[in-house]
């Protein structure tokens, strides 16, 4: 880690002190963790201070911390418990080691200074609703619609904010953690009416399970070594 990627962190908490939830430098890059309440007042001194000059909004995702840092099984050899835990659904529960379960991320790009940032601005309540970065870069208007169309997350102020990967009689967001793998509604052209329509789904729910790889001495080293 740089001198001046340190000098950096401390100069942004010191700023950003009164509304940062926290921050930390990981893979040398910085990311800021605030409440949605003020990603506006927090980008916009981004943008627009000097000492800070973040000219470019590179990307926006939203982010979904159900059952974060936990896994249907951890288990290293085949087991039926192993197994059960990946047919169900899971062992997750409620609790997070988050401030909220969904947060929307901003990557920031400064040409004047030549930095990175990532800001990640949690949303609290239903439905979701954070106010919309277009105002401050015109890069947002697509970025939003596809965080509002994956995640479910209402961008206020957005002045087009509709569907902009699935169709408008799409139900759900498929990028929320508990979107059935299946979905819920399929679409096929029905010759008769000669027009698509929608139907419920007839797929069947195909089960992912670990694979199990076994021991085979045929590739331990000493006797390739031997051949």
């Amino acid at each position: 880690m740089s001198e001046l990627l340190e000098k950096f962190h401390s100069q942004l908490e010191e700023f950003f002190k009164d509304r940062l939830i926290s921050s930390v430098i990981y893979r040398d890059q910085i990311t800021l963790e605030i409440d949605s309440t003020d990603v506006i007042s927090v980008l916009t001194d981004l943008k627009i201070n000097d000492d800070f000059k973040f000219e470019e909004l590179i990307d926006l995702c939203g982010i979904d911390y159900l059952a974060y840092g936990k896994a249907d099984w951890e288990t290293q050899d085949t087991s039926s418990s192993g197994f059960s835990r990946g047919v169900s659904k899971g062992v997750h529960d409620d609790q997070l080691n988050k401030p909220a379960r969904f947060a929307v991320n901003y990557h920031l790009l400064s040409l004047t200074h030549n930095r990175r940032l990532r800001v990640r601005a949690y949303i609290q309540g239903e439905p979701l609703r954070i106010d919309s970065a277009i105002e401050l870069w015109s890069s947002a208007d697509w970025l939003e619609r596809e965080a509002f169309d994956l995640f479910g997350i209402l961008f206020e102020g957005h002045p087009d904010l509709r569907r902009i990967l699935t169709d408008y009689g799409f139900i759900g967001h498929p990028f929320r953690k508990d979107f059935p793998l299946e979905g819920n509604v399929e679409v096929r052209y029905d010759p008769d009416k000669k027009r698509v329509v929608y139907q419920p789904v007839t797929i069947k729910n195909r089960v992912l399970v670990p694979k199990v790889i076994r021991h085979d001495n045929r590739f331990d080293k000493p006797e390739i070594e031997n051949q």
